[in-house]
């Protein structure tokens, strides 16, 4: 049996907790995960969806606040005598301390094909620069910013109607037999990794809130990529009245209008100028309110 420290955090590292610890070939022998914070309205304290998992399953979890400061952690890993660490989102950088622990090497999975879209919002960025494909890597982690040798790669398309939500679950679903098998082939020594290419090298960098708000004076399809790339986390918007208008759902309409008006209102959505073609609004989330229909927002400020 190949023995795993699973390192990760969110939903989307979950079902490669759940797959590694079902396998016939993996004894996953620890977790580590992010502390606990508060969520929701009441600021609850809230465990990740990782330590849920381990707790059910009597896993040993870890969870530090900077595991590159805390050698007590780091000696309690070492006691597991791990062969590789894997990481998922994870959400903090490694030392070297800690990436010399396992017996053979920590083995990340990034959400793109690497050297495109190295760092934080791999999965956004490709949506909003209007990508017709991304996909998974897994790679070697080393000190630097997701530059380390590739083991294997998997190419996901992104169709124009696919927002990040929906590439988040297709990430999902796909990256747990890659771990595996990258794993399985790494430990028997049928697997080479590959050094990244330089050329083409690509930083995915954190949204900024000056992101998502919406310039009309850009193309209806820059737009519409935004308003996928950033689906409910955070949403792109508009200002109207005074108040925050999200855009949940919209696509691209060949026509013309003064960027940033109404154009037509149909029984499709709202129909708004941009800088080049026309965007139409088919749901929208008006600030203290749910989802809804973008023309039953609009038709509800007439009344």
């Amino acid at each position: 049996m190949i023995k795993v420290v699973f390192f990760g955090t969110p939903k989307i590292a979950l079902k490669s907790l759940e797959y590694l610890y079902d396998s016939d070939k993996i004894e996953v022998v620890g977790v580590v995960t992010q502390p606990d914070k508060p969520a929701g309205r009441g600021h609850k304290m809230t465990m990740s969806p990782i330590k849920e998992f381990a707790l059910e399953h009597n896993l040993q979890v870890f969870q530090p606040k900077s595991i590159r400061k805390e050698p007590e952690i780091q000696e309690e890993l070492k006691k597991l005598e791990p062969d590789f660490f894997v990481t998922f989102a994870f959400g903090q950088i490694l030392s070297q301390e800690v990436l010399d622990i396992p017996k053979f090497e920590t083995i990340n999975l990034h959400a793109s094909l690497l050297p495109k879209y190295r760092g934080a919002n791999p999965i956004q960025r490709a949506i909003i620069n209007g990508d017709k494909e991304t996909g998974i890597c897994t790679m070697i982690t080393e000190l630097g910013l997701d530059c380390g040798d590739v083991c294997m790669r998997e190419t996901i398309q992104i169709p124009e109607t696919m927002n990040c939500v929906e590439l988040f679950d297709k990430i999902s679903d796909l990256s747990p037999a890659l771990l595996e098998k990258t794993l399985i082939e790494l430990y028997n020594g049928t697997l080479k990794p590959i050094p990244q290419c330089e050329d083409g090298v690509c930083m995915a960098n954190k949204l900024t809130k000056e992101e998502a708000l919406i310039d009309w004076k850009k193309s209806a399809c820059e737009i519409h990529n935004l308003v996928r790339g950033i689906y409910k986390c955070p949403s792109a918007y508009f200002v109207y009245d005074g108040k925050i208008i999200k855009v949940l759902e919209s696509r691209v309409i060949e026509d013309c209008g003064n960027y940033g008006e109404f154009v037509k209102v149909t029984k499709e959505g709202i129909q708004v100028g941009c800088g080049k073609d026309c965007l139409l609004l088919i749901k929208v989330k008006p600030e203290g309110k749910g989802e809804m229909l973008a023309r039953d927002w609009y038709n509800g400020l007439r009344k």
